[in-house]
């Protein structure tokens, strides 16, 4: 009986802490996918059509793509960040222009929610997004 008790008591332990975990868990950015379409004249490339939703503190790791990349603030505040470069904040309005390769990322550190629209000319059938070591 002590066994059962004590099993309990462990199991009842760990998902009291598992649920304190999700809790304290960071928001994510969210995608939504719009149109992705054959680069005229380029059957090798696509352009994607997108746009990311960021909860207050949510971000994205660093990360690479396989072409460039146009992003335009709809709503909020963003932190956009290019590795080895101090951070720039991009308001409503705001645009940035990403070339193949650069290693960013984007962050909202403020406590209303942010959107973007974005959109990305790249490899076909390659991977559009490349976690940065």
């Amino acid at each position: 009986m002590r066994r059962l008790v004590s099993f309990a008591v462990v199991v009842t332990a760990c998902g009291l802490a598992a649920a304190a975990a999700s809790q304290n868990a960071p928001p994510r950015a969210t995608q939504t996918p719009y149109q992705t379409t054959e680069l005229s004249g380029d059957p090798t490339r696509e352009v994607m059509l997108y746009g990311n939703f960021f909860p207050p503190g949510a971000g994205n790791p660093f990360h690479t793509h396989n072409g460039d990349q146009w992003v335009v603030v709809e709503e909020g505040e963003l932190l956009y960040i290019v590795k080895g470069e101090e951070p720039r904040l991009l308001k409503v309005g705001d645009s940035v222009y990403t070339p193949r390769g650069t290693v960013h990322r984007a962050q909202n550190a403020s406590d209303r929610p942010a959107r973007t629209v974005e959109v990305q000319i790249s490899d076909k059938g390659k991977p559009r997004l490349v976690l940065a070591p």
